[in-house]
């Protein structure tokens, strides 16, 4: 039996912020929806085998026209955890019958991850349990009761994709959705309902999320320059 890792890229948000009346990660970029970019890096890195897009019932044509046969679609739930949750339970018969090891989960908004820190994450998961990219976060500061401002050390400002090892991840999940927990991100839900350490996996500058029209022109500038 072979055993491989599955990425989940999500989809199934609004994205109303951006200005279109089209989910945003559908819009053109270098040629390209948004979402194809993100797709791609995964299937080009070897220890992944498995790739889902998450998205929302009323995108399923514009879903098929980006994906191959390759590529799994689900539909999401009115939030992410729900569209998470909804990803892990279509992946549990593999999860439980140890076909899929580890799961990364990545916003379809950020279409500059890259195959390298995909590979990182996928790493640091599989030996240690959880991994989480980020960046350090120098500008966050704390403010006290006296209103006193100070930085908060080892702050990091925290990107996607976020990965775990299978199991403990569902079993998480599933948690989560007994108890009516909602977290913040994936790993939030993690440090609630499971023990697994989660590690710091320095992310990339480039991997920005695309929020706002200008975000657009930013990340076409940065693919050209990869190009």
């Amino acid at each position: 039996m072979e055993t491989t890792a599955a990425a989940v890229v999500l989809a199934s948000g609004a994205g109303t912020r951006v200005g279109a009346k089209l989910n945003k990660v559908y819009l053109p970029l270098a040629g390209r929806p948004v979402v194809a970019w993100s797709l791609d890096a995964f299937k080009r890195v070897p220890g992944i085998g498995v790739v889902v897009l998450v998205i929302r019932p009323q995108d399923r044509e514009l879903a098929e026209e980006v994906v191959d046969g390759d590529v799994e679609i689900v539909h999401g739930g009115d939030t992410r955890q729900a569209s998470e949750l909804n990803a892990l339970r279509h992946l549990a018969p593999r999860i439980r019958g140890g076909r899929v090891d580890a799961v990364l989960l990545h916003d379809a908004a950020r279409p500059l991850v890259h195959p390298e820190l995909v590979g990182a994450v996928l790493a640091r998961t599989r030996e240690d349990g959880g991994a989480v990219p980020g960046l350090a976060a120098d500008d966050v500061v704390e403010v006290d009761a006296g209103h006193l401002v100070a930085q908060v050390p080892g702050a990091i400002r925290v990107q996607t994709p976020q990965g775990f090892r299978a199991g403990p991840l569902l079993e998480a999940y599933e948690k989560a959705e007994r108890e009516g927990f909602l977290g913040t991100d994936t790993s939030s839900c993690m440090e609630r309902f499971s023990s697994l350490p989660i590690r710091w996996v320095p992310g990339a500058p480039e991997n920005l999320k695309i929020t706002y029209p200008h975000d657009l022109v930013v990340a076409e500038r940065l693919l050209a320059r990869r190009a």
